[in-house]
């Protein structure tokens, strides 16, 4: 398959598509653990790239990959709700919206060193994806509500569809169930900021519009690791690939 980089060159030229690509990919967001085993409409694998490129970290492939994957998306959420617990649209924000936020960072927060700790514990130092990852936040303005809002279920909707992807790959029956359980609290949260946002716009069905899922099916969508990493691009700037992810 292609080399999937995710470049800080996107930061800069590539910056503003890969922000719309993000925001059109995250149309269609995901709710609840049942449907973790759901395929993406693409479930063929393609070989991993022969040709890899050294200087660049690979997630890797299998229980391993799936890991790597996860870990980098929980830190940027975690990464986000920290901004936003040190803004000052939060230090201002309603009580009933301080509390939800400052308990979506300590999930995101538990969520990503569970995941430091399963690699840490399993595999190889080399192999584990650095804990530090940078992310750049500077389109979103931690002083305005709408873009703190909009932001955070961009990253719930997204996140719950990447986990839905990534369910078919993982081969540990362990890691499964716990994804399971991670991904039903990211649909909360996902639910809990569209109901806030619903509320404002008077459009009490935002939780769980058909934008998320399925009218016809009562489904949810799913997209692999290749999909989610591209599109989130223009948050990530340290540099990696997934070569051996679909």
């Amino acid at each position: 398959m292609k080399n999937k980089k995710v470049k800080v060159e996107s930061l800069t030229t590539k910056k503003g598509n890969k922000r719309r690509q993000f925001l059109k990919m995250s149309g269609l967001a995901l709710a609840g653990s049942g449907l973790l085993l759901s395929c993406s409409d693409d479930d063929d694998f393609t070989e991993p790239n022969p040709d890899p490129d050294p200087e660049l970290f690979d997630l890797g492939g299998g229980d391993l990959g799936v890991l790597n994957y996860a870990y980098a998306l929980e830190q940027l959420e975690a990464d986000f709700y920290t901004k936003v617990l040190n803004g000052s649209y939060w230090s201002g924000a309603a009580m009933e919206e301080k509390q939800i936020l400052e308990d979506l960072y300590n999930h995101e927060v538990n969520h990503r060193e569970f995941f430091k700790a399963a690699l840490n514990t399993n595999f190889d130092a080399e192999v584990v994806l650095p804990e530090s990852l940078e992310f750049d936040f500077s389109s979103v303005d931690f002083s305005n509500r709408d873009s703190v809002l909009s932001t955070a279920q961009l990253l719930e909707d997204t996140g719950v569809k990447a986990y839905n992807g990534a369910g078919k790959l993982i081969e540990t029956a362990a890691y499964l169930v716990i994804a399971g359980k991670i991904v039903s609290v990211e649909a909360r949260h996902a639910a809990a900021i569209r109901s806030i946002r619903g509320n404002e716009m008077d459009n009490f069905k935002l939780f769980a519009g058909d934008d998320i899922v399925d009218p016809i099916t009562g489904l949810d969508g799913a997209e692999n690791p290749s999909v989610i990493i591209d599109a989130a691009g223009g948050f990530i700037v340290t540099p990696f690939t997934a070569n051996q992810l679909p």
